[in-house]
């Protein structure tokens, strides 16, 4: 279980340092309103894939390998086309877009939905290491475009949206390549038992999955209604900053749950996810504390001067991170055991949280509110989290606390790696 681990991290690693460094040019460049309009845009985009994925997301991961690639296919591509068209005409009516850039949203999404199929086959495959390293591609891909586009003619939000477009239909042409070429197995005559097992799979999980997002980016819109763009751009960059630390947890998280999806003992279903989530607490934490630690000089320095007053969002983001990063753990354990439910309680006590307290705090101290009201979101979903999974484990509470123990688990799964027996036998 270490090796794919260790292998996500590090394609996360250069996707959210690649991330960042697309996030620093447009703050040099276009400034706190530029990257207040980028942030809609792809939380936009976001939102348009919430649609996509109920067929053509994390399902395809269960599916393939029962149904075959070529009977996913066609009901994967139909439903991304008919959610860029239901986009499209939503878009006249509901601001998913910053103004003029709604065709492109509508565009970009498509691509990514597309490559998303395509990614989740690869997953569903097995082959983890050719997703991850299509990924890192991506990312580098849009951050090189988009650094000679500024150079080229100069600032423009126009940049940003053309080397999203190259890195997307490329990703899309590569990842294709890799998914569909050995695509023998299964029947291209769509039925509506294969279109209903997708819809089963994906669905539930993508209203799991639209409550997290609205937990976790409802703060921009009012953001931007109760304080403007440039204030929204200051902070998606802290917002940007926080979740880039959870890296680690999401990549423990992500192979937790194809772990536990295959173990049938619980004994070792609750080991693997109580040394996990306290190494993945212990990482927030330390994240959590670098960056209040830098100074806001140094942030002003990186994504620009209109990029200012950060450390104080971060002060209040900072307990939520560190709840988020135990979270990560817990979603996946509650998901790999079959009881995803969960996942979309805690995430939806998040969001009534966030309309009723995030609404007046928002609207009289600004980004300030906003982070202090991330901060209860993500900490009600962890508790309701932690609660489930001692009532259903029968652990005890002092069972999420760190041990002497631990350390030497830790050990064991480290030398387990280094032996070249991280997938074999028992790790704990």
């Amino acid at each position: 279980m270490i090796r794919p681990v260790i292998g996500t991290v590090a394609a996360r690693v250069a996707i959210t340092a690649a991330n960042l460094l697309v996030v620093a040019l447009a703050g040099q460049t276009l400034g706190a309103e530029g990257l207040g309009t980028i942030s809609l845009l792809v939380l936009g985009i976001t939102l348009v894939l919430i649609l996509a994925h109920v067929v053509g997301g994390g399902g395809l991961v269960y599916l393939v390998p029962r149904l075959g690639v070529r009977t996913v296919l066609v009901p994967s591509y139909a439903w991304a086309l008919l959610s860029a068209a239901i986009a499209y005409v939503l878009a006249h009516f509901v601001p998913l877009a910053p103004n003029g850039t709604a065709v492109h949203l509508v565009a970009l999404a498509f691509l990514q939905a597309l490559n998303s199929i395509h990614l989740n086959i690869l997953v569903g495959q097995e082959r983890i290491g050719l997703q991850n390293g299509i990924l890192v591609i991506q990312s580098a891909v849009q951050l090189l475009g988009f650094g000679i586009l500024l150079a080229w003619d100069g600032s423009d939000l126009m940049d940003y949206i053309v080397a999203t477009y190259v890195a997307y239909g490329l990703t899309v042409l590569l990842s294709g390549w890799f998914a569909l070429r050995a695509a023998t197995h299964g029947t291209l005559a769509p039925t509506s038992g294969n279109f209903r097992a997708l819809v089963k799979q994906g669905g539930f999980g993508q209203l799991a999955n639209l409550a997290q997002l609205l937990n976790y980016r409802a703060a921009y819109y009012l953001i931007e209604l109760f304080r403007g763009t440039a204030a929204l751009g200051v902070y998606s960059v802290a917002m940007q900053l926080a979740e880039g630390s959870w890296l680690v947890p999401k990549s423990i998280g992500g192979v937790l749950y194809s772990k536990v999806s295959n173990m049938e003992e619980q004994r070792r279903q609750v080991q693997a996810t109580l040394i996990l989530f306290k190494v993945s607490v212990l990482f927030g934490l330390l994240c959590a504390v670098v960056l209040i630690l830098l100074p806001d000089v140094l942030f002003a320095t990186i994504f620009g001067n209109e990029v200012r007053g950060l450390r104080p969002l971060l002060l209040l983001i900072a307990p939520g991170l560190v709840a988020m990063s135990g979270s990560q753990v817990l979603s996946h354990f509650l998901s790999g055991t079959g009881r995803i439910h969960h996942n979309l309680v805690g995430s939806a006590l998040g969001l009534l949280l966030t309309a009723s307290v995030g609404w007046p705090l928002i609207q009289t101290h600004g980004s300030l509110g906003a982070a202090l009201t991330a901060t209860l979101a993500y900490s009600t979903s962890l508790i309701y989290q932690m609660t489930v999974f001692l009532r259903i484990t029968g652990a005890p509470v002092h069972d999420l606390l760190p041990q002497h123990h631990d350390v030497r688990k830790a050990r064991m799964l480290w030398h387990l790696y280094r032996s070249g027996r991280a997938e074999r036998g028992s790790y704990l």
